[in-house]
């Protein structure tokens, strides 16, 4: 009997030590809507799972004891509580915080792979699609401007393309990626941000600075990362539609299909139209480019076993664009007669990441793009074709602290044109590996060493190197990180630089062009109060200095009525600091404001010049405030740019060699109702900023060739040669009303 006792004594302690209990719950939003497809894990084990279509999720046979739960979806703040399991069934229900700046989403951009921005060596900035809506654009390219730090630069007062500066870089030292793959370059930075379905769009992730370890050439001045949904919890139909007071009509159509137990696919149409030639400021010519345009988008997700990852989407574009003179028609394109810059661009892209079948983590990623574009400058013609292909093994490692990623890319560019730049078609093989180190040095400390090498097929070898260092308080309202490295990008004059084929200028090429390169530091610190009546501030400070070599940079000094290109004889620098500033409080008042103050400048054998076409300041805001009994938001956002030099043709130019400060903004009021329709309406430019008169014409107003019905006349044998559309620093069109709706079905 005494030893029958003395075994259960032993026993009862190990039977208490392996009881096990469940944690189970729902997860919702602050509406109340159920949250499918988040993340829910206990932090440091194996006890993981996501949340189904009626936001549950359960978590079975955990041993008892302490434990921090952690729940994360894009789009959301991450969700974290301290449990002690200490009985059988544990039953939560948890409230998941949208977050319009997402200041602690989870990012890909920096590292290759998921991790919480907070937890990243690497700054990313993150924008929801909520953060875009408060003030609602007909593309992309338009809602950077809400951006600090970023601006869209628009390049042409007559046709408005542009392109995206990132601190002061010109738009060609960004990389444009969609779902991480490298889709917009060269010829397509212009156009490629066109017609993205915005209801399809997730988030946006901005690198501000060199990627060019991880992403290769042309991931100079930093990239920009936008991220569609994911089949599986995108809204079985979504719609946003907007017209203005111009009569533009901007339309996003998206539909999610299951097409059987294993493949879920979204499918996405924009279709933009402005019909209505406008001219508001009386110079002849169009305010605001007529366009027609469809972009038709397709992603599908394959349910693999193990959860192995499978993607595949593709994208096709069409527009069709034109300004000029307000009676333009085609049957003047490409004449002399009347002027007028029309474009036809025809586009198609497909990417995906297919994750191999083998034990390890390694993910095949690969996309394609061709973009084909046929335009008239006046009588001036440009038809370009490119071929971009691309593929990349990429192989996800941990071992003890090292977080490792080793990959191999390829990429096939080809290019040709009908100027005499290009002669023949131009290819370029481009191999290349590459391998990082994340080193996890203990909880506040991160180190990240990278580094890439590439044979460019014309240039021959390119090594890109890379350091970051994060230092985290324990209580992860202080983040400190340091950035490093270089990059390197091979120029395609023809395709990124519009001044090159369009206006009067003649263009001349100096010499062969040699490949840019740069070395880049930056600082980045963070800093986060938490306040007890649940208002957050976050101070986000950064100071970035980048140093090129062989920069090439369009001069429009040395010669009348020329540009003239060439590497530069010297060297550039861009160096400066910014600021961001996220207030919210708990009546529903919100702040997001930003600031960068800056100097891009090329020093050669004359001294010290600014850049032309980059202001030194700049600053962005967004004033929200939300009656969510009411479902109704005020929206306020606008941005406000200092001076910078402008392009004058000679000595002779009548124009203001310095813009002045200029700002535009907007109002927006949103009405959203328990049905998942939002009602929106504002109005957009409320100062009415427009270019003056005379912007396109290095001359006095009465001086202007016109012909005899008073219409000026760009083809003046004597005076055209002073029409100068490349003089552009702030967009055309003036002040207007827009109105629109949104409308999500979840079921």
């Amino acid at each position: 009997m005494k030893s029958v006792f003395v075994f259960f004594a032993f026993l009862i302690p190990f039977l208490g030590f392996t009881q096990v209990g469940t944690i189970q719950g729902v997860v919702k939003n602050r509406e109340g809507r159920l949250i499918e497809y988040a993340t829910v894990g206990l932090e440091g084990t194996t006890f993981g799972g996501i949340t189904l279509s009626d936001g549950s999720f359960e978590l079975a046979e955990i041993p008892y004891g302490k434990y921090v739960l952690k729940v994360q979806l894009i789009g959301f703040e991450i969700y974290v509580e301290h449990l002690v399991v200490n009985k059988e069934n544990i039953s939560l229900e948890i409230v998941l915080k949208e977050s319009d700046n997402q200041l602690d989403a989870v990012v890909v951009s920096g590292t290759l792979k998921p991790i919480s921005k907070s937890e990243s060596p690497v700054p990313v900035e993150v924008y929801s699609k909520e953060f875009f809506d408060k003030n609602p654009v007909t593309s992309i390219f338009e809602a950077m401007s809400n951006v600090n730090g970023v601006r869209p630069q628009l390049n042409c007062n007559v046709c408005n393309t542009g392109d995206i500066h990132i601190n002061g870089l010109e738009g060609p030292y960004t990389m444009i990626l969609i779902d991480g793959m490298p889709i917009v370059s060269g010829l397509s930075t212009v156009y490629g941000l066109m017609g993205i379905p915005k209801s399809l769009i997730d988030r946006v992730e901005i690198v501000k600075g060199p990627a060019s370890s991880l992403y290769g050439s042309e991931a100079v001045g930093g990239i920009i990362n936008i991220i569609t949904k994911r089949p599986e919890s995108a809204p079985l139909v979504s719609v946003d539609a907007m017209g203005s007071t111009w009569g533009e009509i901007n339309t996003d159509l998206g539909f999610k299909f299951t097409a059987s137990k294993k493949a879920t696919s979204i499918l996405g149409v924009n279709y933009f139209n402005y019909a209505f030639p406008i001219d508001n400021n009386d110079d002849g010519m169009t305010d605001l480019t007529l366009q027609n345009r469809i972009s038709i988008f397709n992603k599908w997700s394959f349910n693999r076993k193990k959860k192995r990852v499978f993607t595949l989407a593709g994208r096709y574009l069409y527009e069709d664009r034109w300004g000029g003179e307000l009676n333009w028609t085609p049957k003047y394109r490409g004449g002399d007669v009347l002027y007028g810059e029309s474009i036809y661009t025809s586009r198609w892209e497909a990417f995906g990441v297919y994750q191999l079948p083998v034990k390890e983590k390694i993910d095949f990623s690969f996309s394609g793009n061709g973009h084909h574009q046929n335009s008239v400058y006046g009588d001036v013609l440009y038809v370009g074709d490119q071929t971009v292909l691309f593929g990349q093994l990429t192989w996800f490692k941990k071992v003890l602290k090292h977080d490792l990623t080793i990959g191999s890319a390829y990429r096939y560019t080809r290019y040709n044109d009908n100027t005499v730049a290009t002669p023949d078609a131009d290819e370029i093989h481009l191999p290349g590996v590459f391998f990082q180190d994340e080193l996890k040095v203990n909880k506040q400390n991160t180190l990240l060493f990278g580094a890439r090498y590439d044979y460019n097929s014309n240039h021959g070898n390119v090594f890109s190197p890379r350091i970051n260092y994060k230092w985290m308080s324990k209580n992860r309202k202080n983040i400190f990180r340091l950035t490093a490295g270089n990059g390197f990008r091979v120029v395609n004059l023809f395709t990124e630089d519009h001044a090159s084929i369009s206006g009067t200028r003649t263009v001349i090429v100096d010499e062969e062009l040699n490949p840019e390169t740069s070395w880049n530091g930056n600082l980045n610190y963070v800093k986060k109060f938490l306040f007890k009546n649940d208002a957050f501030l976050s101070l986000d400070f950064s100071g970035f200095y980048t140093y090129f070599t062989n920069q090439i940079l369009p001069d429009y000094d040395a010669q009348n009525d020329a540009i003239i290109y060439s590497n530069l004889d010297g060297y550039a620098v861009s160096k400066g600091v910014s600021v961001n500033t996220d207030l919210t409080l708990k009546n529903g008042f919100s702040v997001l404001f930003g600031s960068t103050l800056m100097d891009v400048s090329v020093f050669n054998e004359n001294g010290k010049k600014r850049q032309q076409l980059t202001e030194r300041f700049t600053a962005t805001w967004g004033v929200s405030y939300s009656m969510k009994k009411r479902g109704i938001q005020f929206d306020y956002t606008g941005n406000l740019y200092g001076p910078m030099l402008l392009p004058l043709q000679d000595e002779e130019d009548v124009r203001d060699p310095k813009s002045p400060y200029w700002s535009i903004q907007n109002i927006q009021v949103t009405k959203r109702f328990k049905n998942g329709v939002e009602l929106f309406g504002g109005i957009k430019n409320l100062l009415n900023y427009t270019l003056p008169l005379t912007a396109m014409w290095a001359l006095n107003v009465e001086d202007i060739p016109r012909r005899t019905d008073g219409t000026f006349n760009p083809f003046d044998e004597e005076n055209g040669e002073r029409f100068d559309p490349a003089y552009i620093w702030a967009p055309n069109q003036g002040v207007r009303g827009n109105l629109g709706v949104r409308f999500n079905l979840k079921k």
